[in-house]
């Protein structure tokens, strides 16, 4: 696919910005290393080669301990499995992923209550939550929630908010008046209350939360697109098309949204950062997703209620200063690539 060429100096220039084009190569890293999560963190086995016959749990059905030869026909639990076939030595062995816990599970003791401390030998490389739940997992799994939501939340406010502030900047009129004084409602509406009032009445999944996030959150972006439309509707191809008899829905989105992508661009990276930073911030307070879904907002208000636990608040803001940080770098190295007046070399 051959790119145009104004598009090639664009990308020239963003991998010219060392801190962003290397932030996003971490960034996109992390994405994909979520997306396997289970091969890196999980008590199930990534592979078990048992008298003959091989078998994949990671991916696959729950496999009750009786297929390996043990009492109990609940879901087989592969560490103790491991050990047991270290003991008999009779070829059958396993493989563990690297953090052998999921985020949900409860590792327990019998002489101390959790949160129990980093420990390589246990394999809890960062501790345990109050509960006894492994941090790393939950920084995993947490963050793999997180991203997608965020993305998720782009997405419905991108086509919301350009949608809408292409259509108010290319009529104006009193289609704009109706929209402004829509919009000047809309924020007044305390968003926080809204979300406790909504979270009092059912309790909010991944997708409800979306949507009502949603609701409020693409006044920015439209306001965006409103001004940058009634700059391009007044040019040249703007004028050529209206004259061809193009429609104005096809003048909308077959010329000048696409002539708007720098903009668009720009402000992705930081939307996804406040996507972010809202979900963490509403599991905080206990108004986002329902426990005991793996959320950085619950790992800090544990941190903040168990002060003496360093490596659960430790963990979760390095977590969060690395990801916000990654982003951040992004957003800034796309501004200045896909900003025309800029033609600034970085070394």
């Amino acid at each position: 696919m051959k790119l145009n060429p104004l598009t090639e100096k664009k990308i020239r220039r963003f991998k010219s910005i060392r801190r962003g084009y290397y932030s996003f190569i971490i960034f996109i890293t992390m994405i994909c290393l979520s997306l396997f999560a289970e091969m890196l963190v999980n008590k199930r086995a990534i592979f078990v080669s048992c008298e003959g016959k091989y078998y994949f749990p990671t991916y696959g059905e729950m496999i009750p301990g009786t297929t390996f030869g043990l009492d109990y026909e609940y879901e087989t639990n592969y560490r103790q499995l491991r050990q047991r076939f270290d003991a008999k030595d009779k070829g059958n062995w396993l493989l563990m992923p690297v953090v052998p816990y999921d985020a949900f599970e409860n590792d327990l003791r019998g002489d101390e209550y959790p949160p129990f401390p980093p420990s390589v030998e246990e394999r809890h490389y960062l501790g345990t939550d109050a509960v006894g739940r492994d941090i790393v997992a939950r920084l995993v799994y947490g963050f793999r929630i997180a991203i997608f939501f965020s993305l998720a939340l782009l997405a419905a406010n991108y086509t919301i908010g350009v949608a809408i502030g292409s259509a108010m900047g290319y009529w104006g009129g009193k289609f704009d008046l109706f929209f402004q004084r829509i919009i000047e409602i809309w924020t007044n509406i305390p968003f926080l209350y809204v979300i406790i009032i909504i979270s009092s009445i059912i309790t909010p999944n991944f997708f409800l939360l979306i949507l009502i996030m949603s609701f409020f959150g693409w006044i920015g972006v439209t306001w965006t697109m409103r001004t940058v439309t009634y700059k391009e509707k007044a040019r040249e191809y703007v004028l050529a098309a209206k004259a061809m008899g193009a429609s104005d829905w096809r003048i909308i989105f077959k010329h000048i949204i696409p002539n708007t992508i720098a903009i668009i661009v720009t402000f992705a990276p930081f939307s996804v950062s406040s996507g972010i930073i809202a979900l963490t911030s509403l599991d905080y307070l206990g108004f986002g997703l329902p426990p005991p879904t793996p959320s950085w907002g619950e790992l800090l208000q544990q941190g903040w209620v168990n002060m003496d636990a360093y490596w659960i608040i430790g963990s979760v803001i390095t977590a969060m200063v690395i990801t916000l940080l990654t982003v951040t770098f992004i957003g800034e190295a796309v501004r200045e690539a896909f900003d025309p007046k800029l033609h600034t070399t970085y070394e």
